[in-house]
């Protein structure tokens, strides 16, 4: 990287910085591309020349989130440990991830934020998942006639709830006995 590009790396990633600290503390709609800009101490020019509006930084949030998040699956998927545990541990990391942001007092109420964060975090959670899947059902953990259009209309499901739920006292705890519910049904383990 030359010095132009190393700047205005380090101009995002102040002002993706910044955003988060702010979407936390008072969530999306009270927060102002001025708010942002003057947190980071970078311009609100410089902000709309790089995110384009307030939307693109929350899509950039979401993005660098997610980036630990891919990490920590794909080297799950690679661990010596059955596929259960596998998918346990990575569902624990998003729902994690999600609770970080989603469940801060000013996030709390703001319905745009988690839209929009939960929009753009399920496009980059797709292709970890769909490899998550094609592994169970290499494994013959996940039946195989069931299509992956049917498997991910299901996520899609519980992702709503778990966004409804971010705002509850008790999220991590109603998020494991869905995750339970999902992996092992209401019959429970074999």
């Amino acid at each position: 990287m030359n010095k132009f590009e190393i700047r205005t790396q380090t101009k995002k990633d102040a002002i993706v910085t910044a955003a988060l600290k702010l979407f936390t503390e008072k969530g999306f709609i009270h927060v102002s591309i001025k708010d942002i800009a003057a947190e980071s101490g970078v311009s609100s020019v410089s902000l709309y020349n790089y995110f384009g509006n307030k939307e693109g930084v929350v899509r950039e949030c979401a993005n660098v989130l997610m980036q630990n998040t891919v990490r920590k699956a794909k080297e799950l998927m690679n661990q010596n440990i059955d596929y259960k545990n596998k998918i346990l541990q990575v569902l624990e990391i998003c729902s994690e991830q999600d609770y970080q942001l989603l469940s801060s007092p000013g996030a709390v109420e703001d319905q745009v934020l988690s839209g929009l964060y939960n929009e753009n975090t399920n496009r980059i959670r797709i292709e970890i998942i769909e490899e998550f899947i094609a592994l169970g059902k290499k494994e013959g953990v996940i039946d195989a006639s069931v299509s992956l259009e049917t498997i991910l209309e299901l996520l899609n499901a519980i992702g709503a709830i778990q966004s409804a739920w971010a705002r509850t006292e008790n999220y991590k705890e109603k998020m494991a006995e869905l995750n339970r519910l999902l992996l092992f049904g209401l019959i429970g383990r074999p």
